[in-house]
């Protein structure tokens, strides 16, 4: 469906310029400054959450992005391709550590995640918090020394192991697409609380997702 062209005219000026219109013209304008801000201020507390939403706004896209890379990584026995696949696990759960934690009230509960992926989403809390953000012992890495000693001298020798999924777990993508959608819902909940308080209609920015978003919706 093509949308008609609109014969509408918009003109945008500072609020500062009123004063320099015709008295009428101000007395008009002024009245809808007036109306305008006493409808936000009312609509304060609404406002404040809808902020406090969009702060993860950000954090939600870094997560998509980086799972887009990750996931359709394909095994290979080197080095390099373990140091790769282990830099963007550790993107992957710092940033969705972040995003559940959230700041200025943007988090997610655990109570809100379905109790099927409860038990991933617990798994990368422990990672992120034992293994990327710690060393502190997670059951993944390990190492040891091997010491030797001949010929009057020691020789020290390392054992290191470390475990990974290759491109991130299987339900690490039902659980991005779940807090996707539920970042949304968030949102057209406080648009439709901002319509019933103000009895004016909230739109909110959107257009068709980026590529990687696409792809990964196929």
């Amino acid at each position: 469906m093509t949308e008609e062209p609109s014969d509408k005219e918009y003109i945008v000026f500072p609020e500062e310029a009123i004063k320099y219109l015709p008295p009428e013209w101000q007395q008009h304008f002024q009245k809808i400054v007036d109306d305008g801000k006493a409808v936000l201020e009312d609509a304060d507390a609404n406002l404040k959450n809808l902020n406090r939403l969009v702060h993860a706004f950000p954090t939600m896209a870094s997560l998509r992005y980086i799972h887009h890379r990750l996931s359709p990584t394909k095994f290979e026995p080197t080095k390099d391709w373990a140091l790769e696949n282990d830099m963007l696990t550790m993107a992957f759960v710092t940033t969705y550590v972040r995003l559940i934690e959230g700041g200025m009230g943007s988090g997610v509960s655990r109570k809100s995640i379905p109790s099927d992926l409860r038990a991933i989403h617990d798994d990368i809390i422990r990672l992120r918090n034992k293994r990327y953000a710690h060393n502190g012992g997670h059951e993944s890495i390990s190492g040891s020394l091997q010491i030797e000693f001949e010929n009057g001298r020691f020789d020290i020798g390392v054992t290191f192991t470390m475990g990974f999924h290759v491109g991130g777990a299987n339900e690490w993508k039902s659980l991005v697409e779940f807090l996707d959608n539920l970042m949304i819902e968030r949102l057209n909940v406080q648009l439709r609380k901002l319509e019933e308080r103000t009895g004016f209609k909230w739109s909110f920015p959107s257009g068709p997702p980026p590529s990687w978003v696409a792809d990964s919706q196929q």
